[in-house]
């Protein structure tokens, strides 16, 4: 098998030419990304600049006005992928009426089967462990502080143990201690799985990414080609360096 053919073999997800606008006003123009098996794809950018919006139109919550997302396995086009999905926290409303147990399992829906078969309950009893949050498991979701909201929400995109894991801002919200745990759950799940990630925070998710985009209305990726110094990509201006992605034949 030749390069090429086997990284149509590994491409994952292909963002093809995107744009999106709300009310008549531009958020982003023609973004185009080739995502493949393994993938640590960090995501930053200034408020307002597209990163939410580029998440959702690849998870396909959101339809662009035009260009396309396709999903890929084996090389072939598929209809849905195996994607773990933790929102910003903006995003929750945390007035329904639903428990820390039933959100976490909720991310396991159409995966195990029956509820509380014997794989479901094991890797429930696992992400409760990894998560840290077995003392509230009944606590109804509007009594967390926001940093056991997000554990909560974490623990309900791993649920599912997904192909593909998508973080909008994971380390809002959380202590200094389950950051570090954070940081030491994504070293590990980068062995195995296609991680997108948005975060304010570079100085150590840089340093474990294998590529990172800047989204600010346009998309522009990082020339270099992996990031062993957290500053890597800051050597870099977006106006004379590397230009805004453009339409890539994935």
């Amino acid at each position: 098998m030749n390069l090429q053919e086997d990284n149509a073999r590994n491409l994952i997800i292909g963002v093809d030419d995107v744009s999106m606008s709300y009310s008549g006003k531009s958020v982003l123009s023609h973004a185009s990304i080739c995502l493949y098996k393994g993938d640590f794809l960090a995501v930053s950018g200034p408020n307002g600049g597209g990163k939410t919006t580029l998440l959702r139109i690849m998870l396909k919550l959101l339809r662009p006005v035009s260009g396309q997302v396709v999903y890929y396995s084996d090389g072939r086009p598929v209809s849905r992928l195996s994607i773990g999905y933790l929102p910003q926290k903006s995003n929750i409303d945390v007035r329904f009426p639903i428990n820390v147990e039933e959100v976490v399992r909720s991310g396991g829906l159409g995966v195990f089967g029956r509820k509380d078969s014997a794989m479901e309950r094991a890797r429930y009893d696992e992400v409760v462990r990894l998560m840290g949050i077995g003392s509230y498991t009944g606590r109804q979701i509007g009594g967390l502080s926001g940093g056991q909201l997000q554990r909560v929400l974490l623990g309900r995109a791993l649920m599912s143990d997904p192909e593909v894991l998508v973080l909008d801002e994971p380390l809002s919200y959380v202590d200094k201690m389950f950051e570090r745990q954070i940081y030491d759950i994504m070293e590990s799940l980068a062995r195995r799985k296609t991680i997108i990630l948005v975060s304010h925070e570079m100085s150590v998710i840089s340093g474990m990414a294998n590529r990172h985009v800047i989204v600010d209305g346009r998309l522009h990726e990082c020339p270099a080609g992996h990031h062993y110094r957290p500053s890597e990509c800051d050597e870099y201006g977006l106006e004379d360096s590397f230009p805004p992605s453009e339409m890539k034949d994935c």
